[in-house]
């Protein structure tokens, strides 16, 4: 798929890229691929992130936990005192305020643990050639600001239904609480359609980490 014009803010950023590792992001529909790319990244040296990752962590902690279920009922918690996903997701997408809810007790969360995860790895000596963050909701989230690059793993609707079906999700349920896949694309500085073989993903991945990382990677 077609590549835009950079970004303004990519300009405004070279300064600070040209002392740190690139911070990257990468979203797209679900059942596009973004953590096939994300692990790709993480293969040719990147230092990646899951913000799924990141809230599967925070369901299982107490505070958090807890404010879920005095929004949906003490049948939300797994028998660990963590979230049952399975069950909360069910809730969430029936009620029409559910995912609402849930979006404004994680998203900030989320970004509180993904500025000290970015910090961490700017510590690290040497510091990794990329910073790669997966996250699902970037632009419904308002987060690519904090990035220097978007980037968009999309798909055909066919292919990521059959995706997500296969793994007992409902595609409509899940694909109307984000923005079009046409919208990522217009708004992302790179974007793959991600209908073909691994392979062709892993060849995308690599003029990517090449094009961010640079010298860097080598």
């Amino acid at each position: 798929m077609g590549r835009r014009a950079p970004r303004t803010i990519r300009a405004d950023r070279a300064g600070r890229r040209a002392r740190t590792p690139p911070r990257i992001a990468i979203t797209g529909g679900i059942g596009s691929g973004k953590s096939a790319a994300l692990d790709a990244f993480s293969r040719r040296g990147a230092a990646v992130l899951s913000a799924d990752a990141v809230v599967h962590e925070l369901l299982r902690e107490p505070a958090v936990a807890q404010s879920v279920a005095e929004r949906f009922g003490e049948g939300v918690l797994a028998p660990d005192g963590g979230v049952d996903r399975a069950r909360l997701g069910s809730l969430a997408f029936a009620q029409p305020d559910g995912i609402s809810f849930l979006e404004g007790l994680l998203h900030p969360l989320v970004a509180e643990r993904r500025e000290q995860w970015i910090a961490t790895q700017l510590a690290r000596v040497p510091a990794p050639p990329l910073l790669v963050c997966e996250i699902p909701l970037l632009y419904e989230a308002g987060a690519e600001e904090a990035f220097d690059a978007a980037l968009v793993v999309t798909a055909s609707e066919d292919v990521r239904k059959a995706r997500v079906e296969a793994r007992g999700q409902r595609f409509e349920e899940r694909s109307g609480h984000q923005l079009s896949e046409d919208e990522k694309v217009r708004m992302a500085d790179s974007a793959f359609v991600n209908d073909g073989t691994l392979a062709e993903l892993e060849a995308w991945v690599d003029a990517r980490f090449a094009e961010y990382a640079g010298p860097r990677g080598r």
